[in-house]
This record gives C-alpha cells, structure tokens and sequence, in this order.
C-alpha cells in the first residue's frame, strides 16, 4: 500500500521555496557587508540588518534565529568600525532595533516550533488510525494479484473515511471498497466499524449479501455508541452514510458485486474498460432510516485470466483540474500500461496527481486486481 499525502510535484516545489527562504538572512547579510566594505559604503544599509532574524524565524528554530541575530550582530560592529562610525547615534539605534527585533523572532520561531511539532504529531496519530482500517494488501491473494493506493487530501491533520481491504477466504477472495461521508474521528470510527464487521464476516457467511447486512448492522451500533457532544455539527451523525462495494472472486471465472451507492468498479480487458454498473441500484449503508433498500441481490459478471479490475472512491472520477474538468478515469486507463497491478496502478496515479495539479479535494483510494489462473479468454459483448 502507498500512503500520500503530498503530490510529488508540489513537494518538490515545497522544498525548492523552502530552501530559498532559508537562504535569505544569509544573503542579506552578505549583500550588507558586501556593500559596506567596498567604494559603495556610503550606501545606508543599517536598515538592511534588522529584518534578517525575522527572516530566519520562517524557517530556522530558535537557536538558528539567534545565531543569525548574532551573526547580524558582528556585521554591523564590522562594518561601524571599518567605516569610524562607533559613537553615532545612528550606529545604536540600529543595535538596537536589531536586538528588539532578534528577540521576538527568537520567541515566534520557539512557538512556531513547538506548534509544527504538535501538528506533526497529530498527524503521526491520524496515519496510524488510517492505517488500521486501510491496511498494507499483499501482492498477491488467492487467485488474484492485488495493489492498492491512497491519497490523502491536503487538510493538515484531518483524516478521512475512505476504507478498504480484501482477505482470502473458503468461499475466493473477498474485497471491500467504502467511502464515509464526512472526515475526522466519526467518519473514521464509521470506516473501522464496517472494515472489522467485513474482516470477521467474511470467514464465516457464505452468502455474501449476509456480509452486507452484517456490515450495516455494525454501522448502525456504532451510530448507537457515538457520542454526540464530540462532533462539531450537531447534524454530522443524521448525515452520515457509508457508500459500500463488496466483491467476490472465486475460482471460477466470475466475480460476485454488491454494490450499496458506491461507484462502479471498472474491468479492463485488452485495454477495453467497462463499468459493472448494478442493475438494481441500492442505498448507501447508514440511510435505511430513510430509504428502505429492496432485497440485496448478488451480480455476476465474467472476470477472465487477465482481466484487472479497479475499485476506487468517488475521489478518483471526481478529481478536477484548474478548467474545473474531471478526471478522465475511463480513457486514462485504457492509454496506460504495466506488466503488474503495481506497476499500472502507481502509473494511474501520476496521471491522476498531474491531472488535479498535486491538489486533491478529496481522498482517493484505489484497489486493482488481476486474475492470475483459470478459464479462457472472450472479448467483452
């Protein structure tokens, strides 16, 4: 499994600016003592001193801001002696606004740092939670071959509901592709409930519609068990709701779909994609209060040795570029190429990252499988 957070091409940026701004206290003193100690001395570059502590703040900790502080300290006692100026009025009053100056970039750049580190702490915690309901799939499982991805959105410590997972099991490979409406710990707490319901059922229910209802059930307890004075919006539970994807490979060259609001997946065969759209559309997991969904009904569609198949949230096709444009989901996959899952999938990645610019609204997950033994080949009807 890839956990990212950060585009690669945006990172790369980060750090590029990161690195300039580091570079700026240095480069202003430099450029003052340059000035001072050549023909050019009568400029006045006093002024010039002052801001490089500041400077310093936005990137260093509290001991690199009060060595750039002091290191502008011995660039002005230089250049006031070579220049005579020692005993002017204008010498200590630029001491002196550098000495204000260094002192309170020393005290931001203190709390800056101790709040980066909280940050980076919260979000240590938020990928660990992640990563009990998005666990690392083998690169192989019972008679398919499996990779997986998931982007994270660019909301500092907030952590989303996205969820999968895929187990071998007596009956085939059993998978599970969700997306909880909302983020934070009552969409996570939403994911981990029905990835621990799928993860226990599956072992045990032969039929796979027994598996839904026993992930719904769980949904429903832990809508019961929530506390209701820990969310922000007093309407964030009535809201809430589970798009779910169950699928089943067996040996036999089928694969078993139920889906609850969730997108299609997509097979691809011989770079031809197709939707397995439900013929019977069913409600998300959480609104049965509301909507009362028709008996579960298992679809079967042909799933050949080679076949792929993707499941994906709905933050893959809805990622959107600066023309306000989709993603291309459909006609991206069948441009691409790759000998393994692993390799296709990290390539429909870049495509979707470069697509949305390195900024996604929303996190995507996605999970491809081939089929690796059994049957023949057919060109899709």
């Amino acid at each position: 499994m890839r956990f990212i957070r950060f585009a690669p091409g945006a990172s790369g940026r980060s750090h590029t600016l990161f690195a300039v701004t580091r570079c700026l206290p240095f480069l202003v003193l430099a450029t003052v003592l340059s000035i001072e100690l050549s023909p050019a001395h009568t400029l006045y570059t006093g002024p010039l001193l002052s801001p490089a502590p500041a400077l310093a703040a936005v990137t260093m900790g509290p001991f690199g801001t009060g060595g750039v502080a002091l290191l502008a300290t011995t660039v002005s006692a230089i250049t006031a002696t070579h220049n005579n100026v020692w005993g002017s009025e204008m010498v200590y009053a630029n001491l002196l606004a550098l000495l204000v100056v260094a002192l309170a970039s020393v005290a931001t750049s203190a709390v800056r740092v101790r709040r980066d580190r909280e940050l980076a702490q919260i979000r240590r915690i938020a990928e660990v939670s992640q990563n009990v309901v998005l666990r690392p799939l083998p690169a192989r499982i019972g008679v398919v071959n499996t990779a997986s991805v998931y982007l994270a959105a660019e909301r500092d410590a907030q952590i989303g509901g996205d969820l999968y997972e895929a187990m071998c099991t007596r009956y085939g490979v059993r998978l599970i592709v969700g997306d909880v409406r909302g983020k934070g710990l009552a969409a996570v707490r939403s994911a981990a409930a029905v990835v621990g319901a799928f993860r226990e059922a599956v072992h045990y229910e032969q039929d796979l519609a027994e598996v839904m209802h026993r992930c719904a059930a769980a949904l429903a307890r832990e809508y019961e068990l929530l506390d209701r004075s820990q969310l922000q919006d007093p309407q964030e539970l009535e809201e809430q709701f589970v798009t779910v994807l169950l699928a089943q490979v067996s040996d036999e060259s089928l694969v078993e779909l139920i889906n609850r609001g969730h997108p299609p997946p997509l097979v691809m065969r011989e770079h031809k994609v197709r939707a397995l759209a439900p013929a019977r559309p069913l409600p998300p997991l959480g609104l049965e209060e509301f909507l009362s969904p028709p008996p579960i009904c298992v679809e079967t569609f042909p799933f050949l040795p080679g076949d792929r198949l993707l499941l994906h949230t709905d933050g893959v096709a809805e990622a959107r570029n600066h023309y306000n444009e989709f993603f291309p989901l459909h006609r991206t996959m069948e441009t691409l190429d790759g000998a393994t899952p692993g390799e296709y999938l990290d390539r429909l990645r870049h495509a979707l990252v470069r697509h949305a610019e390195g900024r996604l609204a929303d996190d995507a997950a996605m999970v491809l499988i081939e089929r690796a033994t059994g049957g023949a080949r057919r060109p899709f009807r």
